[in-house]
C-alpha cells in the first residue's frame, strides 16, 4: 500500500484536524464536536440495520446513512474556504421521505396517551439510543448555528431523523411483538 493511502496520518497527533477546505482547528472545535456527532449516529444507525427489521427498512437506513454523511461533510466544512468541487447537499425531498416513512408507520400504530419506556426488545431499544444520539445530534449542531453558518437542512433533517427514530422503536415493536411500557408518572 502507497503512503497516502494509509489510514494514519498524524497529522492530528497534537490535538488539531482539518476541516475540509484544509483550516487546521482543534479536535474539540464545534464543528468537529457537531459532525463527529452525526457520525457516531449513523455507525448506531448501523447497527439497527444488524437487527431483525424488515427490507425496506433496512434500504431507508441506508439512505438515512447516505445523508447523514452528507450532513457531515456540511458540517466538516469552513466557509472561508474555497472547495475545488461541491459538497454533496441535502434536499427537501429527504426530509420528505422521512416523514412519509412515519406517517406509513403510524397508520399501523396505536395512538399514544402516554410516554412510553425505551426497552422491550433489543431492537427497539437501539432505535431509541439512536434517537437520543440524533436529539444530540441536533442540539450540537444548533449551538454551531449560533456562531458558524451552518445550512438550516441539516437541522431540520435531524429533527424530523429523530421523529422518524421514535416511531420506528414503535414500528420495530409491534413488528417483533415486543411489549410498549407506558409511563404511569407517581403523583
Amino acid at each position: 500500500m502507497s503512503e497516502e493511502f494509509k489510514i494514519y496520518t498524524k497529522t492530528g497527533d497534537k490535538g488539531q484536524t482539518s476541516l475540509i477546505g484544509g483550516t487546521r482547528v482543534p479536535k474539540y472545535h464545534p464543528r468537529i464536536e457537531a459532525y463527529g456527532t452525526v457520525d457516531e449516529l449513523k455507525s448506531y444507525i448501523g447497527l439497527i440495520r444488524d437487527q431483525d427489521i424488515s427490507d425496506s427498512t433496512k434500504s431507508l437506513l441506508i439512505e438515512i446513512q447516505d445523508r447523514l454523511f452528507t450532513i457531515e461533510s456540511q458540517l466538516a466544512h469552513d466557509p472561508e474556504t474555497k472547495l475545488n468541487r461541491p459538497l454533496p447537499e441535502l434536499l427537501e425531498s429527504d426530509i420528505s421521505t422521512l416523514e412519509s416513512a412515519i406517517d406509513e408507520m403510524n397508520e399501523v400504530l396505536e395512538p399514544l396517551s402516554s410516554f412510553i419506556l425505551p426497552g422491550g426488545h433489543v431492537a427497539v431499544s437501539h432505535c431509541h439510543i439512536a434517537r437520543c444520539i440524533c436529539r444530540r445530534a441536533e442540539r450540537i449542531t444548533i449551538q454551531l448555528s449560533e456562531v458558524h453558518p451552518v445550512n438550516p437542512l441539516n437541522i431540520k433533517y435531524l429533527n424530523r431523523l429523530s421523529d422518524y427514530l421514535f416511531v420506528l422503536a414503535r414500528k420495530t415493536g409491534k413488528d417483533l411483538n415486543a411489549p410498549e411500557t407506558l409511563w404511569r408518572p407517581k403523583v
